[in-house]
């Protein structure tokens, strides 16, 4: 008999496996990287900046004057923008005397705005 105790493969197939996950979470790591690397987009430049800073002050310029005005969207139809102060005022008067009144009323302004106009005669009838 051999009065040495055998050894074991546990310890050294543990730091092998160690080795491999260790290996794989790195190689993971370096392509996550490589991929931010590759993908990132260029900067912006100072003239860029300044060009989209500029669009987007005329934007919201835009919008808040339409916001704060009134205007006519389709004179045929009736169709007139109003500012936001106004139309709620308008709504609460409506809505507040008579609400079945003024939801068909508003029922028929919408049908009125949305309507389709009717197909050209064809050159067969």
């Amino acid at each position: 008999m051999n009065p040495e105790p055998t050894r074991c493969n546990c310890c050294r197939t543990g730091l092998i496996n160690g080795a491999a996950i260790l290996g794989a979470f790195l190689i993971v790591a370096a392509l996550v990287w490589a991929m931010q690397h590759y993908t990132r987009p260029a900067p912006l430049n100072a003239n860029r900046a300044a060009e989209r800073a500029k669009a987007l002050a005329e934007l919201r310029a835009g919008e808040a004057e339409m916001l704060h005005s009134t205007a006519w969207i389709d004179p045929a139809k009736g169709v007139v923008r109003l500012r936001i102060e106004d139309a709620m005022k308008l709504i609460v008067d409506e809505w507040g005397r008579n609400p079945a009144e003024a939801r068909s009323n508003l029922i028929a302004r919408v049908e009125k705005a949305t309507a389709v106009a009717p197909p050209p005669p064809s050159a067969f009838e």
